[in-house]
């Protein structure tokens, strides 16, 4: 948990080290998940890999009451399964109701939880300037109340919300499309098929958003007061766009994406 956001902000505290890539050429690679691993328990102990685990699972576990609380208020009519090519629009029709569906109850509890997310990304962020200044839950509350309002608990909540939607309607839509044009109801496999299609395009379409959680995470930390989101880490963003836009002129929109075989940027 640590270790992917102390990678999203950029903190590369350990040197690149020589290795080869598959065409036997020398190139620089940053350390990967095991080292970097090492060095935060060198610096602040086993309990340093936790940090602002307490409010993410607070985060999490108010995410999945308020879909549930969602789902019992607004429950989906059932509609029977449909896969025939002859029924392509009945089947979309089914697909988009269930999304619409689903990305109501994501985008709420969304907001309800976010609060706690950005809490979580403050309290980890600390590491970089071994700073205490969100030291609880509590705390955290109080002093983004006082020091950034009601918005403080809200910052870098439209890149996420978008990412979602995005995640949700691409990676719903693409199952069904290839579900309904590309598997034949006549293969004897075609229902197991089915049923991991739209789990392998939830990673390709993870990998194509992540530049929405990037961007959302870093407006968490960004200009609050601790070193990780000031000058020279990271320029005081006025908007997420703003975040967006800076880098992607860095080439660093996928930034902290991948744990292990990282190579050095030029």
């Amino acid at each position: 948990l640590l270790m992917g956001f102390l990678l999203q902000v950029g903190h590369e505290p350990l040197p690149p080290t020589v290795g080869r890539n598959v065409l036997g050429r020398k190139v620089l690679y940053l350390p990967g998940f095991f080292t970097y691993a090492r060095h935060i328990v060198e610096v602040d102990g086993k309990r340093g890999l936790f940090r602002g685990l307490t409010p993410r699972l607070i985060s999490s576990t108010l995410s999945t009451i308020t879909r549930g609380s969602v789902k019992k208020a607004f429950p989906l009519e059932d509609m029977e399964h449909v896969s025939n090519k002859d029924d392509v629009k009945t089947s979309l029709r089914k697909v988009v109701k269930e999304t619409s569906h689903e990305m109501m109850m994501q985008c709420v509890s969304r907001v309800v939880s976010h609060p706690l997310h950005v809490i979580s990304m403050r309290c980890m962020v600390q590491f970089v300037g071994r700073e205490v200044k969100y030291s609880g839950v509590f705390t955290a509350i109080g002093r983004i109340f006082k020091e950034e309002g009601i918005l403080g608990f809200f910052v870098g909540l439209v890149p996420h919300i978008l990412g979602d939607v995005i995640f949700l309607w691409c990676c719903n839509l693409l199952a069904h499309f290839i579900n309904t044009y590309a598997v034949d109801d006549n293969f004897s496999q075609a229902s197991v098929i089915r049923s991991y299609t739209k789990f392998v395009m939830g990673i390709a379409v993870s990998m194509l958003t992540y530049p929405f959680l990037l961007v959302g995470d870093l407006m968490a930390v960004n200009n609050c007061g601790l070193r990780a989101g000031l000058p020279p880490y990271a320029p005081a963003f006025a908007s997420w766009i703003h975040c967006w836009r800076y880098l992607s002129a860095q080439g660093q929109l996928f930034r902290g994406s991948s744990l292990l075989f990282r190579r050095a940027p030029m």
